[in-house]
């Protein structure tokens, strides 16, 4: 009984931590079109990238050797939520809404919001460890909660008709401070104090990055800041791209451009269940195996979007986009937070969970995000024509998908093979 409401609360937490993001990411692109920024797209989801260099790391050490996880991750989430809901309200009381001032307060929130990916796994998986449970086995079942929050309020902006307008901040900012609240009821995280002598490496909690000696965590480190590169480049564009087809008038009154978030959420629906096979995937074919599996359902992942349309038979090429997203994302996401908990000492898992995300979230998706505007830019961005901007997304789509295939191919090569039959074992 103690375990089950242990779930309970960790499945809150999770609930809450992405449904903060599933109110504004992949709808926000769309907005940013409707008020002519959509050059400024790259921008606004690179710069979650470029915080993600340093402040998963710095919140981490923190967490590790000041204040407690979960008090951390409260505070995060505080700042997160007031300047998202300034965002909000900025945009939708200015008469003519300044690039400038709309991105400075997103910046902010965000530079405070991403540290809480990463917390979030650190005061589950103390918690879990506490209680002697097998994060392996126990932690997916709780995460797959944080894809049921996107897809809830993914429907809910759609449905309340807030896809194109700032709504969409001020409902993500709301869930923010909510959570923050939340958050100071958590299980205590212990911090990490170090004894005796303590170098200046050691000091700043910076340990983490001496994992890169090891051969076998840097190529783990490289290649998931190359696989990064491709995680926000279909959030940010899938919704902008399939809305595009309205000025195509037989596309005008379809499904996917009426309710571009419900179609794209097949994604997040596809991300739930596959969360639940992680366990029996990891166990049986290795984590090399699975995070190959990842990069090739990245391939497909864009192959798909550039060979569909909203129309039939075509969206049926964009369903198949969304089911494989959900191999594409957790598979390499969920897996690596679980191998990153595994191969680090208990004083620096912190730490080492900020810079698995500085190197995907952070510098693998800035450089993912401005290679991906500039290509949108060169081939959509600069296009009138309904068509011809049409043609541009399909290019832009193979050339995505092309790099995927090249990133898959390298890591087959030269990442060291895993034992199939290895079972990642619990720390305690």
């Amino acid at each position: 009984m103690k375990n089950k409401s242990l779930q309970i609360r960790l499945i809150v937490m999770n609930f809450l931590e992405f449904a903060v993001w599933g109110a504004y990411l992949t709808s926000m692109g769309t907005y940013l079109f409707k008020q002519g920024m959509g050059q400024h797209i790259g921008w606004f989801y690179s710069i979650q990238g470029i915080v993600s260099l340093f402040m998963p790391a710095l919140m981490g050490i923190v967490a590790d050797r000041w204040i407690q996880a979960q008090k951390t991750l409260s505070l995060c989430h505080a700042l997160a939520g007031i300047f998202m809901c300034a965002a909000g309200l900025y945009a939708y009381t200015a008469a003519d809404v300044q690039f400038a001032t709309l991105f400075s307060l997103y910046t902010v929130s965000v530079a405070f919001f991403m540290p809480t990916i990463a917390l979030t796994n650190s005061v589950a998986f103390n918690a879990l460890v506490k209680a002697n449970m097998d994060t392996v086995k126990d932690f997916p079942p709780i995460r797959v909660f944080g894809t049921v929050g996107f897809i809830v309020t993914m429907w809910c902006i759609d449905l309340l008709g807030f896809q194109a307008t700032p709504w969409q901040f001020v409902v993500s900012g709301s869930l923010s401070i909510l959570l923050a609240v939340y958050a100071l009821t958590l299980p205590a995280c212990e911090i990490k104090k170090a004894e005796g002598s303590v170098d200046l490496v050691e000091a700043l909690g910076l340990k983490a990055f001496t994992l890169f000696k090891q051969k076998k965590m840097a190529l783990f480190f490289i290649f998931s800041m190359m696989l990064g590169m491709c995680l926000q480049v279909t959030n940010s564009y899938a919704n902008p791209f399939i809305t595009s087809f309205g000025a195509i008038e037989k596309f005008a009154d379809t499904f996917g451009v009426q309710h571009a978030n419900i179609l794209i959420s097949i994604s997040q629906i596809c991300e739930a269940l596959c969360i639940l096979a992680i366990p029996f995937f990891l166990k049986r074919f290795g984590i090399k195996n699975v995070m190959l599996m990842a990069m090739f359902a990245w391939v497909f992942r864009f192959g798909f979007f550039g060979a569909g349309d909203p129309g039939f038979p075509g969206v049926i090429l964009f369903i198949l986009s969304c089911i494989v997203y959900g191999f594409a994302f957790d598979f390499f996401n969920i897996s690596g937070a679980l191998y990153v908990d595994q191969e680090t000492e208990e004083a620096q898992r912190s730490s080492a969970q900020g810079l698995f995300m500085m190197m995907t979230n952070g510098l693998g998706a800035t450089i993912g995000m401005l290679s991906a505007q500039g290509i949108v830019n060169s081939l959509v961005i600069s296009q009138t024509e309904p068509m011809a901007i049409w043609a541009g997304w399909r290019e832009a789509w193979f050339i995505f998908a092309g790099f995927a295939l090249c990133v898959a191919i390298l890591f087959w090569i030269f990442f060291p093979k895993t034992p199939v039959n290895k079972n990642l074992e619990v720390k305690h």
